[in-house]
């Protein structure tokens, strides 16, 4: 190894311009190349490769932005869903109260709607019962007057005679004659 860095320093060791050929010191060659290489890549490529690490910066710093802008309107979106859910809850809460409240307004008046049409069948029923009841003692007092008064008149027609009959007539017929003229 001391001999290829003596080599490499020691001019003395380099063959002459007149003479061309292969130097296969391979420790000799390889750092005096590899120098030069990184000497043209350095001076020629540090320009393209500065535009290329800056043009990868500034899309890094773009994307950045606008992953911030992304996330800026994101949280925006989210707090104004948010607030709309709110929003939404509040007034689903209110529709339930008011829902339920309706119901139970609803229930009470059918409830109550119920109990009066029930009171006036009842009621209906009762004047039925007391019409029917009303018109079954008049059909029976009509069948008792009709046969007492078809038996007073077969034991009249029995009983009487002429004269008797005729002086009946005129007797009713003086009563009627009276109540005519109280009437009038």
């Amino acid at each position: 190894m001391e001999n290829g860095i003596d080599s490499f320093v020691s001019l003395s060791h380099w063959p002459y311009a007149g003479s061309f050929g292969f130097n296969t010191d391979i420790f000799a060659t390889n750092p005096i190349n590899l120098s030069v290489v990184l000497v043209v890549l350095i001076y020629f490529g540090k320009g393209v490769l500065n535009d290329l690490l800056d043009n990868r910066k500034q899309r890094i710093l773009s994307t950045i932005r606008n992953s911030e802008e992304l996330r800026k309107g994101a949280i925006e979106q989210l707090e104004r869903a948010r607030a709309h859910l709110r929003k939404v809850e509040i007034e689903a809460d209110e529709y339930r109260m008011n829902g339920y409240s309706e119901i139970e307004r609803q229930k009470e008046n059918l409830i109550n709607a119920t109990n009066e049409r029930l009171k006036r069948l009842e009621n209906n029923k009762n004047e039925t019962l007391h019409f029917e009841q009303q018109k079954a003692i008049h059909q029976v007092r009509q069948r008792v007057f009709q046969q007492a008064l078809q038996g007073a008149l077969g034991i009249l027609n029995s009983c009487l005679n002429s004269e008797l009959h005729f002086r009946t007539i005129r007797a009713n017929i003086g009563i009627l004659r009276t109540m005519q003229e109280i009437t009038d």
